[in-house]
């Protein structure tokens, strides 16, 4: 499978490298984009101030290009946070996605989006501030009026970004389960 993978607001951190090399050891071609140019950041407000400065507008412009050269393969959008919502976006916009693949975030769809059965699978943590239970349950019945086939995997007690071991949201046991699933889900597209 062709796998692009979206960085989080943190910037392109080890914890994306180590994912694109476990989809890549269970044998998955993977793109990790770094749509910051270099930037990783230490809390979630320095990254979010850079995200305001560069604007909704550019990430995605950057996301695009850095997917296009790809898109023809027929891909697999995946993404931590910040990149699941861009991935999200991508994947709606491309009639040839194979799949989504979301960590720990998703995106609003536009009033007009369609999909023919595209295959979405989400892990979020449980509670997670940023995707409240009131947002899922709304997103979830927006994707499938959009036509998606979804699927939503919630860990109880993990912090937000709970797959990264540096930092303090990590849990060893969710991150495991979110990777024995995803991989699954990956082998039926």
């Amino acid at each position: 499978m062709n796998i692009v993978l979206f960085h989080s607001t943190y910037g392109l951190r080890p914890a994306v490298h180590a994912a694109a090399d476990r989809l890549r050891a269970a044998g998955h071609e993977v793109w990790t984009p770094d749509l910051f140019e270099g930037r990783v950041f230490d809390s979630v407000e320095e990254g979010r101030t850079f995200q305001n400065e560069l604007g909704k507008d550019e990430i995605l412009k950057r996301a695009i290009l850095a997917a296009a050269p790809y898109s023809e393969r027929g891909l697999v959008y995946a993404g931590f946070s910040l990149g699941a919502a861009t991935a999200q976006t991508l994947a709606l916009g491309d009639e040839k996605a194979r799949g989504l693949l979301l960590l720990h975030g998703t995106s609003d769809l536009a009033e007009n989006a369609s999909v023919d059965e595209l295959p979405v699978q989400l892990h979020v943590a449980e509670p997670d501030p940023f995707e409240s239970d009131d947002w899922l349950s709304a997103w979830y019945l927006r994707m499938g009026r959009a036509g998606a086939d979804v699927e939503i995997y919630r860990y109880a007690g993990a912090g937000h970004l709970y797959t990264d071991p540096d930092l303090d949201d990590y849990d060893a046991e969710a991150t495991e389960a979110t990777w024995r699933t995803a991989l699954g889900f990956l082998e039926t597209l």
